[in-house]
């Protein structure tokens, strides 16, 4: 008789499967529902924790404390509610969809308010790195929010109890941190800075639901079936979940797209200035690095922006009989700048060249 291959396709996919299958160690769905549920729970506790962790955040992203940041991550609660609407959307329960929505929104004016009032009364108003960073959504951030997504649902649905991975996700994804730079935005009336950040922070929230919304697919969540409460699910019950379940998944797979351009027309714009520097057509300079990385940023914050280039003026003092050297940076834009978008673009710029003795304008057209 022949002996059959252990490598049949058969064998084969039951191997694969055993490899990438999520049922093993598998929460029992009342379990998973549970969780969702307490971590959904706005509460006194809750919402302390949330004040803490954004003044917290708040004074990283001041100073420019990357520790600080991280450890605001750590306690801060708004995952459950994201978790809490992807659980919603996987098992089509729209008063869980609509209850953790508001949930999200009431945790977002409260984060709103005290990162506010904490830029309004510090003496630091200067932008910083970490500031800037939170302000320039891009496909990476989307990835990073998706993947990280999937994890908080891989965590939130196993036996053990998930709090280390749900920390650290919550630390990958950073909700936190364009919140304060949200606020930020508004104490300093900046309202483009305050729109990219809110823009961000959703684009996080949007990823992450998704991503543990597919997790929960996967593991075959069951849908809330009895619409009317009653303790029974009749025939009509049954293809009404239907039909709401294709609808629901329907609109929200168009409005992530939708909510997507403008992350891809941020991204585009990085890439295509990344390019030019990897040409070598936009910068001479001493320090290459940090004019590359002022650029990159000047391309999100600055309107109409063009080009940026850093160099030395030679200028012959008669009197002293010697040559002094400055350091010049000049900035190429399409249109005039406001007083406003000079003052952020100088912030910028002496935040990574503090040795730069004068910062120029000028208005002109890209040269190809």
């Amino acid at each position: 008789m022949k002996q059959k291959s252990y490598y049949e396709p058969s064998k084969l996919r039951h191997l694969v499967r055993s490899y990438f299958s999520l049922h093993e160690r598998c929460a029992s769905y009342k379990v998973i529902q549970e969780r969702v549920l307490a971590g959904a729970r706005i509460d006194g506790i809750h919402v302390c924790l949330l004040i803490v962790a954004m003044l917290i955040a708040s004074i990283g992203l001041n100073v420019d404390s990357t520790e600080a940041i991280v450890g605001a991550m750590l306690i801060c609660p708004l995952m459950g509610s994201v978790l809490a609407m992807a659980y919603a959307v996987a098992t089509i329960n729209y008063r869980l969809l609509k209850s953790a929505v508001f949930g999200l929104l009431v945790q977002m004016v409260i984060c709103l308010a005290t990162s506010t009032i904490y830029f309004v009364i510090s003496p630091i108003s200067n932008t910083t790195s970490q500031l800037l960073t939170n302000t320039s959504p891009t496909l990476w951030d989307l990835l990073i929010a998706l993947a990280g997504g999937f994890a908080g649902g891989i965590g939130n649905s196993r036996r053990q109890e998930p709090a280390t991975l749900i920390a650290g996700v919550a630390v990958a994804t950073a909700l936190m941190p364009p919140l304060c730079a949200a606020g930020y935005g508004l104490a300093m009336r900046n309202l483009a800075d305050f729109a990219l950040s809110i823009y961000e922070f959703l684009l996080n929230v949007v990823f992450i639901a998704f991503g543990a919304e597919l997790v929960l697919i996967w593991i075959h969540v069951p849908v809330f079936a009895d619409l009317n409460g009653d303790g029974v699910v009749t025939d009509e019950e049954r293809i009404e979940i239907r039909h709401r379940s294709t609808q629901l998944r329907r609109r929200l797979i168009l409005g992530t797209l939708a909510f997507m351009i403008p992350c891809v027309l941020f991204t585009m714009r990085v890439v295509n200035t990344t390019a030019e520097q990897n040409n070598g057509e936009l910068f001479e300079a001493k320090d290459t690095h940090e004019v590359s990385l002022t650029s990159l940023e000047l391309g999100i914050v600055c309107p109409g922006y063009v080009n940026y280039t850093v160099g030395v003026e030679e200028s012959y003092d008669q009197g002293k009989d010697t040559v002094i050297e400055r350091m010049v940076a000049t900035v190429t834009t399409r249109d005039n700048l406001s007083s406003a978008d000079k003052s952020t673009v100088e912030q910028l710029i002496r935040l990574h060249l503090p040795q730069v003795d004068d910062i120029q304008f000028v208005v002109g057209k890209k040269v190809n």
